[in-house]
């Protein structure tokens, strides 16, 4: 895990984001939190972010549709999705469009961690 690594979370559930950021902290990860997709789309966090965890159905932008506006403008951040709806043609969308994994809430420590490490190794890979 590099120090310098971001991981943004962006979840309109308060409880997944407060729960999943004091996850992230504990293991030692800089975290940023968000509300909704157009909040971290206008934040400095977009540019400097290593990672996004992100809920897949969120009110005006759900995490597949911010994933593909964000390759449309050129960022080739790694993203995690998560839901508490798990449906198999949401699934495969979410992973033709470049996800690197998609964990049905709730899901195990041990799950996200394993995840975020492959994000993060598949970030360094494409920065060098």
């Amino acid at each position: 895990m590099s120090v310098l690594s971001v991981i943004s979370i962006i979840d309109d559930d308060p409880s997944v984001r407060l729960a999943t950021n004091n996850l992230l902290t504990s293991r030692g990860y800089t975290v940023c939190i968000f509300g909704s997709a157009l909040e971290f789309l206008q934040s400095a966090e977009l540019k400097t972010t290593s990672c996004v965890i992100a809920d897949v159905q969120m009110s005006v932008m759900g995490g597949v549709d911010l994933l593909m506006h964000m390759r449309s403008l050129g960022h080739r951040t790694p993203f995690i999705f998560m839901t508490a709806f798990p449906d198999d043609a949401v699934r495969d969308r979410a992973l033709k469009a470049g996800a690197i994994c998609f964990l049905a809430k709730p899901f195990s420590t041990p799950a996200l961690i394993n995840c975020l490490e492959k994000a993060l190794s598949k970030h360094s890979e494409a920065k060098t």
